[in-house]
C-alpha cells in the first residue's frame, strides 16, 4: 500500500515525539509498504517565528524565516528513521526532487506538481522522502507558502497526484469526535464521515483537516485522521469518505414559505424550537429555516403548506408575543454547492448580481459553510438556473 503520513506540529513537538513518529513509519516500512511523509514544524515554531518578526519584512522575508520550522522538522525527522535503519531523505524547497511549484499566492501549478509528484513517487520502494509540508516553490525557485493548514494542503494534495491509496493524518485528536472533548461529556470519535460533513465542521471552526486541503480528495483516495500516540499508521483513527462535488441543483417540487411574525421574537428562547416541533409531529418535513428580528420563515413542501399554515396558526393563538402567520405559495429553491464557495470572495454577489439584472425578486439567499440557496418565484425558476449555471 502507498501512503502519504502527515504529521503536525504537535506529533513532532519534541524528540520523544519525534521518536515515535519514526517508529509509526519504520514499522509500516517493514510491513512492506511505500510511505512518504509530510511534516508540519515542531510545535508552535511557525507561530513562534511570525511573533518574532517585528520589522517590516516583505513577503519574500517572511516565508523564508517561517520556512526554518519545517526545514528543521524535516532534517530530525529524516535523521530519526536514518537511525532505524530506515533509507529517507529530506526534500525542501529547493532540492532536485521537490514537488510543490506555486505561484506568490499559493495557487498551486498543478499539471507542473503533478509531473514531479510522480517523480518523487517512482522511487518510494527505495526511499522514504520527508517532505516539508506548508512550503511551496514558486517558477523563479522562491519559497512561497500555501497559507494557514498548508501541511495538511501538501499531504491531500501529494497522496493525490502520486497516485497514494491513503493519507494519514497524524495530530493531537483522536480522528473526528462528537463533540469538544475540553467543552462536551461523552465525546467519542467518530469512526467514519463524509468529505461535505467535515468540511462544513471545517468551515466552522473545527480544527482536523484544514479545508482547503479536502478539495484535493476524490473518490479514490481515503484519507485518515489518528492520534499520535496510536503508534500505527495504517489503523484507527476516523476514515473520510468520499468527494467533495461542485454541484448545482433546483428542487423538482415547489415549496411554500410559511411565516411567523411576533415582536423581537429572535430573543425567545425556545421559539424555534416550539414552532418546529409543531409541524415535527405532523410529519411535516421543513427544507430550510430563515429568521429575522421579528419573523421566522419556514419552507415547506407546497403540498403540505396548508397543514403547516394551520398547525402554526395554533401556536400564535397560544402565545401573545406572536401575531400572524402567513404563507406564500409557488416558491423554488436553486442550490449552489461547491469546494471553492467558502474561498470565493464575493461569491454571493456573484450569484445575485446576474439574477438582479435579470429583474427576477429573490425571496431569499440562505448560505451555509459550503453552499448557497436561493428562493425566487417558482415560474422564474429556469431563467434562474440558467444564469447560475452561466456563472459557475
Amino acid at each position: 500500500m502507498r501512503v502519504v503520513a502527515k504529521f503536525g506540529g504537535t506529533s513532532l513537538g519534541s524528540g520523544d515525539r519525534i521518536n515515535r513518529a519514526a517508529d509509526s513509519i519504520a514499522a509500516a516500512v517493514e510491513k512492506g509498504h511505500e510511505i512518504a511523509v509530510v511534516a508540519s514544524a515542531m510545535g508552535n515554531t511557525t507561530d513562534d517565528l511570525l511573533d518574532e518578526i517585528r520589522f517590516d519584512a516583505d513577503d519574500r522575508d517572511r516565508a523564508e524565516i517561517v520556512s526554518m520550522g519545517e526545514r528543521t522538522s524535516v532534517r530530525m525527522l529524516k535523521a530519526a528513521l536514518a537511525a532505524r535503519g530506515v533509507n529517507a531523505l529530506f526534500v525542501e524547497p529547493g532540492a532536485d526532487q521537490w514537488p510543490v511549484i506555486a505561484n506568490d499566492l499559493g495557487e498551486v501549478d498543478v499539471e507542473e506538481t503533478k509531473h514531479r509528484a510522480a517523480d518523487l513517487a517512482a522511487d518510494l520502494d527505495n526511499v522514504v522522502p520527508v517532505i516539508t509540508g506548508f512550503l511551496a516553490e514558486n517558477h523563479d525557485g522562491e519559497i512561497t507558502t500555501l497559507g494557514r493548514g498548508g501541511s495538511d494542503t501538501t499531504a491531500v494534495m501529494l497522496g493525490r497526484y502520486m497516485d497514494a491509496d491513503e493519507v494519514v493524518i497524524v495530530t493531537d485528536v483522536e480522528g473526528v469526535m462528537t463533540g469538544d472533548p475540553h467543552v462536551v461529556e461523552g465525546a467519542r470519535n467518530v469512526g467514519r464521515i463524509t468529505v461535505d460533513e467535515l468540511r462544513n465542521l471545517s468551515f466552522r471552526g473545527a480544527e482536523v483537516v484544514a479545508p482547503s486541503a479536502l478539495s484535493y480528495k476524490d473518490d479514490n483516495l481515503a484519507v485518515r485522521v489518528v492520534h499520535y500516540q496510536h503508534g500505527n499508521l495504517l489503523t484507527g483513527g476516523t476514515l473520510i469518505e468520499g468527494e467533495f462535488q461542485n454541484l448545482i441543483d433546483m428542487q423538482e417540487d415547489p415549496l411554500a414559505c410559511v411565516t411567523v411574525a411576533g415582536r423581537s421574537i429572535r430573543n425567545r428562547p425556545g421559539i424555534l424550537a416550539d414552532l418546529s416541533q409543531a409541524l415535527r409531529e405532523k410529519g411535516v418535513n421543513v427544507d430550510a429555516v430563515a429568521s429575522g428580528m421579528d419573523s421566522i420563515t419556514f419552507y415547506v413542501g407546497e403540498d403540505r403548506a396548508e397543514e403547516a399554515e394551520n398547525l402554526l396558526h395554533s401556536k400564535v393563538v397560544d402565545d401573545q408575543s406572536l401575531s400572524s402567520v402567513t404563507v406564500d405559495d409557488d416558491v423554488a429553491v436553486i442550490r449552489v454547492t461547491g469546494g471553492e464557495l467558502p474561498n470565493r470572495p464575493g461569491v454571493i454577489l456573484d450569484i445575485v448580481q446576474p439574477i438582479s439584472e435579470a429583474g427576477i425578486n429573490i425571496h431569499d439567499v440562505i448560505t451555509s459553510a459550503t453552499s448557497v440557496a436561493i428562493f425566487v418565484a417558482w415560474d422564474d425558476r429556469e431563467e434562474t438556473l440558467k444564469i447560475v449555471q452561466n456563472e459557475f
